[in-house]
């Protein structure tokens, strides 16, 4: 059982990966046929869509944040941005297209369990009380030039 659960934050980063690579791809390239949108969802889709920059970036974004889960690089930094798309998807479905919903609640456990096993990572960001590094340490860092 253990061997098992300790696959778990890799099944979910490559679900997730996936997911977010394809519909990304999608927004672009259109292999999948997407139902259309009616009343208020497709008013919102097409006020994003009119904007003429909305869908290239979240599509965009999908796809940059798909590879990086896929090649697991910079995970939390992927899970930081794919944040706010996550609530943006689960709220539409919600409040605009209820029945489209299972998905989105998929993916957001499946970014909600990432994260979680990442949460070290996060400790620094969920500190309640922050200090900027002293410069001398900073410059430390710093590679030398020549």
């Amino acid at each position: 059982m253990h061997n098992v659960l300790s696959h778990l934050p890799t099944a979910s980063r490559v679900l997730l990966g996936l997911a977010f690579l394809v519909f990304g791809l999608n927004g672009f390239l259109g292999f999948l046929p997407m139902p259309p949108h009616e009343g208020a969802a497709g008013a919102f889709l097409g006020a994003l869509a009119a904007s003429g920059y909305m869908f290239p970036l979240i599509k965009g974004t999908e796809v940059v944040v798909g590879l990086l889960l896929l090649s697991n690089r910079f995970v939390p930094l992927a899970l930081t941005i794919l944040a706010p798309v996550t609530v943006n998807i689960v709220l539409f479905h919600a409040v605009l297209e209820p029945a489209g919903i299972v998905l989105p609640l998929v993916l957001a456990a499946l970014q909600l369990h990432l994260a979680w096993a990442h949460r070290a990572s996060f400790a620094g960001v969920l500190s309640a009380r922050s200090a900027p590094a002293p410069a001398r340490a900073l410059e430390a860092r710093r590679p030398a030039t020549a």
